[in-house]
């Protein structure tokens, strides 16, 4: 398979590229690095990108910025920080990777696990996190031509706990390796409009 990895420079991107390539044809793509750039905050970007690859047969996506911070002092222009990248930047791959898509397809985005389990300063990413759920359990049902899609909600990673160890205590940390095995599963399986989580 062609399979397109948005994010491919970071942790998650990298494990699902090692994952993957031994198998697939795997294409990158990321705002500073990669094959393609690709700003996914700007659907027009997206959609060049996609006239920039041509047809997939895989969209993976391993990206998406947050703000964290405390409710008291979060500002609307802070919660649009998610909504914009993690939330609308998924949603404008599928927007526009549908029709590039080779028939059975599959999209794969990312949430994580604030979205069941939430933590102090994680509200936006509660809320983002979910959204992202709900869009995938809605779109699974009205994509064409035999697409997917499915969703990775992933536990804090072990190699990302020197940064936010302290914010996840008594969370099971997961090494992106094992994160990277969800992706597979959505990629070369068949199920559509899953949350897999690695908790």
């Amino acid at each position: 398979m062609k399979v397109l990895v948005i994010g491919a420079s970071g942790t998650i991107g990298r494990a699902v590229v090692s994952e993957l390539a031994p198998r697939h044809d795997i294409l990158t793509a990321g705002r500073n690095s990669g094959d393609f750039r690709v700003d996914v905050t700007d659907l027009a970007s997206v959609e060049q990108l996609f006239r920039d690859t041509g047809k997939v047969d895989a969209v993976v996506a391993a990206t998406g910025n947050l703000h964290f911070g405390p409710l008291a002092e979060f500002t609307p222009a802070q919660y649009a920080i998610g909504l914009n990248d993690k939330l609308m930047g998924q949603v404008n791959l599928v927007l526009a990777g549908q029709h590039v898509l080779n028939d059975g397809g599959s999209f794969t985005l990312i949430s994580g696990i604030l979205s069941d389990d939430p933590i102090v300063y994680g509200s936006s990413a509660s809320m983002v996190n979910s959204a992202i759920e709900g869009f995938v359990r809605g779109a699974a049902i009205e994509l064409p031509r035999g697409l997917r899609i499915n969703v990775v909600s992933p536990n804090v990673l072990v190699e990302s706990l020197a940064g936010y160890g302290p914010y996840f205590r008594g969370f099971e940390a997961v090494p992106a390796a094992r994160v990277a095995l969800a992706y597979s599963k959505s990629v070369e399986g068949a199920q559509t409009g899953q949350v897999y989580a690695v908790h």
